[in-house]
């Protein structure tokens, strides 16, 4: 017992030192920075036809979004991913550097930065198409492991797992953060990609994760369990992840959060939904920006609760602040 006591010691100082010494952040996002092309046709869309609406390039990447929740709210926070060596590329970095979010970039001359088109219907749902951009060429030998092991927390996105690559390269960034004695989380993504490659297939792949937080939310809880209520979701998956502190992200109905002491369900708020681009995003990174200082996952909850409610009552991802969210922020976080 002794000698484990003195191991663990001795890891925490080398884990501080290595920190102090690279710079890096507490929390490290891995995973996507690309644009969002945001378009919301005032009318239904007709084969051949055209209408009106409002279309938006903004920042985007969902590694990258929760990124910049977290920062928002208070967390040291790190972005690593791969972008094109393009103007894209460079705003890109800009605004995560303006954010106060510190970016550790591979830099590809092969690929363009990503870009996701988003079609936000009348009643603020969004679909995405994603093109295949230089997030998804993360390649493991490229991973700056330093970086990866100087971290308190790494958090993952199923982006970077759908497809090989990147999805080598995100086990191993787990994997090294793990070893170190770091603490996992992961976001599931998207129903419809778990759909397209199997339940079975993705639960294999993120089985290597060692995920300490899991975001479902039901639709994604819904493709990875079959079952269709929140409680039967959360029931079969806290069965699978027994050790994982499980959120369960349910739209307008809030969010159940299945943690040590049990499971409890926080309320969303009355925003009206204009465009729910980046709401998961944003409440992964409130939660994580508060929980990782607090430990305190009803606390968590409840401001990511009040952030992701901001969110969809704006266009975009991570729209620039204003007084409303600064208000919910200074009340909501300790």
């Amino acid at each position: 017992m002794h000698v484990d006591v003195l191991k663990s010691v001795a890891l925490a100082v080398t884990k501080q030192a290595t920190q102090q010494s690279t710079n890096t952040p507490s929390l490290l996002c891995v995973g996507d920075l690309n644009w969002d092309v945001l378009a919301k046709p005032d009318h239904i869309l007709l084969s051949g036809g055209d209408t009106t609406g409002r279309v938006q390039l903004a920042h985007g990447g969902s590694s990258a979004n929760v990124a910049v929740w977290a920062q928002r709210v208070g967390m040291s926070t790190g972005f690593l991913g791969k972008i094109g060596r393009d103007q894209f590329g460079q705003f890109a970095l800009a605004k995560l550097e303006e954010e106060g979010v510190k970016p550790h970039i591979i830099w590809s001359d092969q690929h363009a930065t990503g870009v996701v088109l988003v079609l936000v219907d009348s009643s603020g749902q969004r679909s995405m198409l994603t093109n295949q951009g230089a997030d998804f060429q993360l390649l493991p030998h490229e991973l700056p492991k330093e970086v990866i092991s100087a971290a308190q927390h790494v958090h993952i996105t199923a982006w970077s797992v759908f497809t090989d690559p990147p999805r080598a390269a995100a086990l191993e960034a787990a994997r090294i953060a793990t070893a170190v004695g770091a603490s996992v989380s992961f976001d599931p993504g998207s129903y419809q990609m778990i759909r397209q490659i199997g339940r079975e297939e993705f639960k294999r792949a993120t089985k290597a994760l060692s995920v300490d937080i899991m975001f479902p939310n039901l639709e994604e809880g819904r493709a990875l369990t079959g079952a269709q209520s929140p409680e039967d979701v959360l029931h079969i998956l806290r069965e699978e992840y027994p050790t994982t502190l499980m959120c369960l992200k349910l739209d307008k109905e809030g969010a159940m959060i299945a943690d040590s002491s049990g499971i409890f369900r926080v309320e969303a708020t009355k925003d009206t939904v204009i465009d729910a681009t980046g709401a998961g995003d944003s409440f992964c990174g409130a939660f994580l920006g508060h929980y990782l200082r607090s430990k305190n996952a009803r606390a968590a909850a409840t401001l990511a609760a009040q952030v992701a409610g901001w969110v969809v009552s704006v266009f975009g991802a991570r729209p620039e602040m204003d007084a409303e969210i600064n208000k919910r922020i200074l009340e909501f976080r300790p």
